[in-house]
């Protein structure tokens, strides 16, 4: 239990690092007093352009990935998934709220990619990508793209390792990963729902 707690409290400082707060800040923006109020990719895209977005966009990446392949080189190939959901939820929760910025950071769909960049299984990274392009492509909501990729840990889990001895704390970690994304994501849901979620191009409507 100890080493579980060391790898979510590690993760969550590794995930406290809020890219889309530092580049808005050398652009001399908080970026939580904009748009959506989220220190995420597609707000820091909305107010300050591509550049910046994936910066931003790159680092939250990083932030996970590096200590999720620290602890691949570490465990044992049995167990060293099991470490990383650890690891990687601490990202997430580091990345949606960050202790110095009054815990409001992201929305977490960055970090939880990246979790499934490194993570799981290589095929489901361009599968999910496609996914998601597809699903941006056809409705303009990056949201309904993020909803989808939330169960992409679930799904990794599932289809290999339920044969594994820790199979169902696996998977309670994965669900946690899904739950978080849907609660990160409620007003986007309730926008979608009402008809009044803005798209990622085109006309925008009044929330």
């Amino acid at each position: 239990m100890t080493a579980y707690i060391i790898c979510l409290i590690v993760g969550y400082f590794c995930g406290c690092i809020s890219m889309g707060y530092f580049v808005g800040r050398f652009y001399h923006m908080d970026i939580r007093t904009k748009g959506s109020g989220n220190a995420g990719t597609t707000n820091v895209l909305r107010n300050l352009g591509k550049i910046p977005a994936l910066i931003t966009f790159a680092g939250d990446l990083v932030k996970a990935i590096i200590p999720i392949l620290v602890i691949r080189l570490v465990f044992t190939p049995e167990q060293w998934y099991l470490w990383c959901l650890y690891c990687g939820l601490g990202v997430v929760l580091g990345h949606n709220y960050p202790f110095y910025l009054g815990f409001k950071g992201g929305k977490g769909i960055a970090v939880t990619a990246a979790v499934v960049m490194s993570a799981c299984h290589p095929l489901m990274i361009p599968i999910g990508l496609a996914i998601f392009i597809v699903m941006v492509a056809l409705t303009r909501y990056v949201s309904v793209g993020s909803l989808f990729v939330a169960w992409y840990i679930p799904a990794n889990t599932l289809i290999l390792y339920r044969d594994n001895p820790y199979f169902v704390h696996m998977m309670i970690l994965s669900l946690i990963f899904t739950a978080l994304a849907y609660f990160q994501h409620r007003k986007n849901i309730v926008r979608l729902i009402h008809g009044n979620e803005n798209p990622l191009w085109g006309n925008k409507k009044e929330a």
